[in-house]
């Protein structure tokens, strides 16, 4: 992995301490100042969604992504992404070694996995563990309207065990993704709570999705960040907004996610990767998507950079 939310890596750190003559001198006032600017953001890693640049070629994508200044890829590794799941061992190595030439990584592997006894999903997961993936997005587990959520929730849990058993085993992390809706597990972040608070974050941990848990919680959107914090393994970062009582995506910094979460994200100094996502666009092209992702990724630093000022 390359460098961590808020946390510089050695080499970071080395070079900027070379660069003022001191280490000492990150203590002073005028040091505070400084890392109003670039030194914050190189320590983040961020990732982008490349959902919709699926007509990019390996070597294109990871052009693109590195040109505007990633670190890493977030990849689809389901039913119609750029990875085949059953085609792992041969597509994967392809990937990593187009992104590794620009100096990019596989973040997130994007998945359909939401149970450990199925044979294509722990040879993806096993292919992915042993070319140096170290996180997965899992698949959605969804309620039952005609069942108590309270058995539906037992019955999960077993599953989640035996997820977690397997990512330990192969040494991979998997991420669970609040989504809004009625019908997914894990939406109002509560019940994602019920279920993985005693499992180790390095096993199964929360890909914190600002925009959806908004959606949810409205203005107590706090609590749930404050609830899955320590649990949190990933950031996603989209935005949308209210038209015709349903949640429209839109550029991000143009909806309802607060600028506050950013402080927040400064002030708790979480150790994850940031992945952007474009979901805005589902119909344009590949070109317009990465000019999205650009534009979105832009006011994203422009947040954080205030954040850490």
């Amino acid at each position: 992995m390359k460098t961590s939310l808020f946390q510089p890596g050695r080499r970071e750190f080395l070079a900027a301490a070379a660069a003022i003559g001191s280490a000492a001198y990150l203590c002073t006032p005028v040091a505070a100042a400084d890392r109003a600017s670039e030194p914050a953001l190189q320590s983040i890693h961020f990732c982008a969604f490349e959902k919709f640049l699926q007509d990019l070629s390996h070597d294109e994508l990871a052009d693109e992504l590195a040109e505007l200044g990633f670190n890493g890829v977030e990849v689809t590794a389901r039913h119609g992404g750029r990875i085949t799941p059953d085609l792992a061992e041969e597509q994967l190595p392809a990937l990593i070694d187009a992104l590794a030439k620009r100096n990019l990584e596989i973040t997130v592997l994007t998945t359909e996995v939401n149970r450990a006894d199925d044979p294509t999903n722990e040879k993806l997961l096993a292919t992915a563990a042993k070319l140096g993936v170290k996180r997965y997005r899992l698949g959605w587990f969804k309620y039952d309207d005609n069942r108590p959520i309270p058995a539906q929730l037992a019955d999960f849990r077993p599953r989640l065990l035996d997820l977690a058993a397997l990512n330990r085993e192969l040494g991979i992390t998997g991420l669970w993704q609040n989504h809004c809706g009625p019908e997914y597990v894990g939406a109002t972040v509560w019940d994602l709570h019920h279920l993985i608070h005693d499992v180790p974050k390095a096993e199964i941990a929360s890909a914190f999705d600002i925009r959806h848990a908004t959606v949810e919680a409205g203005r107590s959107w706090p609590r749930l960040y404050q609830l899955i914090k320590p649990h949190i393994g990933a950031l996603y970062m989209k935005d949308f907004i209210w038209a015709d009582d349903r949640d429209k995506h839109v550029p991000f910094g143009e909806g309802r996610v607060d600028p506050a979460f950013f402080e927040m994200l400064q002030r708790d100094r979480l150790n994850v990767p940031i992945s952007v996502h474009v979901e805005y666009l589902p119909r344009g092209s590949a070109q317009e998507n990465l000019q999205a992702i650009g534009r979105d990724f832009k006011r994203l630093q422009e947040l954080l950079q205030v954040a850490s000022s």
